[in-house]
């Protein structure tokens, strides 16, 4: 069988939330584990759906929240020069608004969690919101998805953001990271994809998987393998556009 040709640019698959990784880790028990500034990170060969060669990826652990986001997605840009980042990772649904275990493949990143007192608030939020282009992705996607945006806050979802959210932006879920790694990836001119799964559902009562650190983490054990297993597909894509 034929190994992916090294002179090519990688494709790196960035890992947030410290319970991700460690379900990444779970699910690539045998490969060897390398350190960064940021984090572990190891390369492995996957196979192509529909094709005899091997495609090599780098899978980097680049820590949860905006900072650790926005300086990992810098450096993996900077030391390898990628073809194409994706995101592999997990978010807080709306409860009413999607349902647990979807996966949203992300079009759009909002940071929400800016409080300006002294400007125009919407200029600022503008400010740091991304469009990702998708043009280059076929209409049919190698999984089921919701086409969306996602928004970005250095902090949980409240019962109470859901209304402003919802209504505001149109937003069915938030994460910590997918702002900082979309607009880091934009200013590089560098292609991305994002895919978050659903681990809980946030509303009126509160969170599903607050305070029950084990309902989480089973939950994101199932999204990342879920993801891991659509992700020769998807770069099977990556592949043929590159």
């Amino acid at each position: 069988m034929n190994t992916s040709n090294s002179s090519q640019p990688p494709i790196i698959v960035l890992i947030s939330a410290n319970i991700e990784w460690r379900a990444i880790r779970k699910l690539f028990p045998n490969v060897t584990i390398q350190h960064s500034p940021y984090g572990e990170w190891f390369t492995t060969d996957l196979a192509l759906p529909t094709s005899k060669n091997n495609l090599s990826v780098y899978f980097f652990h680049g820590g949860w929240g905006k900072i650790a986001a926005a300086g990992s997605t810098q450096y993996v840009i900077d030391r390898w020069q990628p073809e194409l980042l994706i995101n592999l990772g997990t978010c807080g649904g709306f409860e009413g608004h999607i349902q647990r275990n979807e996966v949203i493949l992300v079009d759009k990143t909002i940071v929400y969690d800016i409080i300006e007192q002294m400007g125009d608030y919407d200029e600022h939020i503008a400010h740091y919101t991304t469009v990702l282009d998708l043009s280059w992705l076929p209409a049919d996607v190698p999984q089921s998805v919701r086409r969306t945006l996602l928004v970005s806050g250095d902090r949980d979802l409240l019962p109470e953001d859901i209304h402003h959210l919802a209504s505001k932006f149109g937003a069915v879920a938030g994460d910590w990271e997918s702002g900082a790694i979309a607009f880091v990836a934009s200013r590089n001119q560098v292609r991305l994809i994002i895919l978050r799964g659903v681990t809980d559902l946030v509303g009126a009562q509160g969170g599903e998987a607050y305070g029950n650190l084990q309902f989480f983490e089973q939950a994101t054990l199932k999204i990342m393998q879920n993801l891991t297993n659509h992700l020769p597909a998807w770069l099977q894509i990556a592949s043929h556009e590159s």
